[in-house]
């Protein structure tokens, strides 16, 4: 099914999703381009970088991409009335822009020859943004935007774009206003990490997008269940859980 595809992917440090998807196309006979195992010299944040990585290292040798794996990306949990606005911007930096710079380095390649699928992955919090993570929540927003766009929009340039809506991922500031949430901050973290569900559902739902006709959205992994019942729920039940299950109660 995957017999000699080109697949670039993002975000592949041994242990995680990216790294999984590079083993589980390689098993498919695909041909893989990443960051850390083949492996290109990518800085997501720079468009010079993108561009030659792109253009030189894989259009140059290979004449096409045949499938993006948009997976790179970063946390930046804490109140977003402390969380410094540098750690933000770089937020929406790697976890937004990244994805829109490859996108537009590959689509005049994929346009031309009417094939191709990029693959963007967001996150289940977009559905319901959680306490301390509002950065995290608003650029992966952006991610899922982008995407939905963009699928109707190369609709006629025959490229697929399929969003992976990713289930529940730490930092260590001073914070002042809310030191005494700090515990409550880092729970945030020790419960979008604590997941041990998702690692046997990668491999039988992301081979999918090898498909000629790929679905438009792929939901999988640790907490989407209860996240797509909280989506359905009022906005009070959904402030009490989360005031609840990170003691934000009044100071």
């Amino acid at each position: 099914m995957g017999d000699n595809k080109f697949v670039l992917v993002t975000g592949c440090a041994k242990g995680g999703i990216g790294y999984e998807y590079c083993k589980a196309f390689a098993v498919q006979k695909c041909h893989v381009f990443d960051l850390d195992m083949h492996t290109l010299e990518l800085d997501v944040a720079s468009d010079d970088s993108v561009a030659t990585a792109v253009l030189n290292n894989i259009i140059s040798k290979c004449g096409r991409i045949d499938i993006l794996i948009n997976n790179a990306g970063i946390g930046s949990n804490g109140p977003l009335a402390e969380l410094p606005l540098h750690t933000i911007r770089k937020s929406y930096e790697i976890n937004t822009l990244e994805q829109l710079r490859l996108v537009q380095q590959v689509v005049p390649y994929m346009a031309s020859r009417q094939s191709g699928s990029i693959v963007n992955v967001g996150s289940v919090v977009v559905r319901v943004p959680t306490p301390w993570a509002g950065s995290y929540c608003a650029s992966k927003a952006a991610v899922h935007a982008m995407s939905n766009t963009l699928r109707v929009e190369l609709r006629p340039f025959g490229v697929n774009v399929v969003l992976v809506v990713l289930g529940a991922r730490l930092g260590n500031y001073d914070w002042k206003l809310y030191k005494e949430f700090k515990e409550a901050i880092a729970e945030r973290d020790r419960a979008s990490q604590g997941g041990k569900a998702t690692d046997a559902t990668i491999f039988a739902r992301h081979i999918k997008v090898l498909s000629p006709r790929p679905p438009k959205q792929i939901i999988f992994g640790h907490l989407t269940g209860l996240f797509a019942m909280l989506s359905w729920s009022p906005l009070w039940v959904r402030d009490h859980f989360f005031a609840t299950r990170f003691n934000l109660k009044k100071v």
